[in-house]
């Protein structure tokens, strides 16, 4: 991060387990990272790998048997895992938003449209009910549903997929937050509409200089987006650089593999298509050595036996034993 941008978010040594405090499991191991104002972290990686539950921790909406562990999350410097109850709801949607991977879920299916945003402002800002409504149509108008007006009494089943997803990014920049989180905001969606939808909070996220954090498990579409990328698997922080450092020289095998996954438009055609051999690990597996060792085409009696710390090539970061060997 360079000296004069603003840290908006800092998660330091993140641990986040699920179960009893007699039988519990780590998801997510020492997560750290830094979040600048204006700029965008792509975090990503496969199902399972603690993307959503790292997202969760941030608003401190985990589910039922999930709990911190370890680390902090300093929102401009103040530990969000030490506020009160009525400091943490003023910052949820005021200060970091989260758009969730299915918008069906997330919104009621017996309240219109337009009661769910207003109901959303009034929640956090002193105003008039008027006025929170034509905040509301000016919102959907700006996200791109059409008729804003007539729509808003409207409920979430008379809209479509694209569209709820418009307006669950309606809901989540209503209050203007510093933060926005949008997991996986595209996956249910066809390649035409994903593409929108992406363009939509790119460009929203340029006009309000809002952070972002992007979750996906695509890196296709991470290239799109992303200032800087980092990769999850096992719930360690893999590799972490810019995105077109990342994408130019990918340093961990496990980042090496996803990227060759991806199929290319351009050029000649693939005989065959390339696919990391064997499975992600179960939660809290493997207990030593590098938990990407199994499926590792490099590894070594070293990486099957002790965990690699993050390995720094100037704003590069790799956990991977074959970076020490290689200096």
């Amino acid at each position: 991060m360079n000296a004069r941008e603003e840290c908006v978010l800092q998660i330091q040594n993140l641990q986040v387990s699920v179960g009893s405090a007699a039988a519990s499991t780590a998801v997510v191991r020492g997560l750290s990272y830094q979040l600048s104002k204006g700029k965008v972290l792509a975090v990503v990686g496969e199902s399972g790998c603690g993307k959503t539950i790292h997202a969760l921790s941030v608003l401190r909406i985990l589910p039922p048997g999930a709990h911190i562990t370890g680390g902090q999350i300093l929102y401009h410097g103040k530990d969000i895992l030490t506020l009160p109850a009525e400091e943490l709801r003023q910052l949820r949607g005021q200060k970091i938003a989260m758009i969730f991977q299915d918008p069906m879920t997330s919104l009621n299916p017996i309240r219109t449209i337009g009661k769910q945003l207003t109901e959303t402002i009034l929640a956090h800002k002193k105003c008039s009910k008027l006025r929170a409504q034509a905040t509301a149509i000016r919102l959907l108008k700006k996200v791109g549903i059409a008729d804003a007006r007539r729509r808003m009494k409207e409920y979430p089943f008379q809209f479509s997929g694209g569209q709820r997803q418009r307006i669950m990014i309606a809901m989540a920049l209503c209050l203007k937050p510093d933060i926005l989180i949008a997991d996986e905001p595209t996956t249910a969606l066809d390649v035409t509409i994903q593409a929108q939808i992406l363009k939509l909070i790119k460009q929203l996220q340029t006009q309000s200089n809002m952070a972002a954090v992007f979750i996906t498990h695509n890196l296709a579409l991470v290239a799109e987006v992303a200032d800087e990328v980092l990769v999850l698997y096992g719930g360690y922080c893999m590799e972490q650089a810019a995105a077109a450092e990342l994408f130019k020289h990918p340093l961990h095998p496990y980042t090496q593999g996803l990227l060759a996954s991806l199929v290319h438009l351009s050029g000649p055609k693939p005989t065959h298509l390339c696919a990391i051999e064997g499975y992600p690990p179960a939660p809290g597996m493997p207990k030593e050595g590098c938990p990407f060792a199994p499926r590792c085409p490099k590894a070594t009696d070293k990486c099957h036996a002790q965990l690699p710390p993050l390995f720094t090539e100037g704003a590069h970061a790799v956990r991977c034993w074959l970076r020490e060997e290689s200096k």
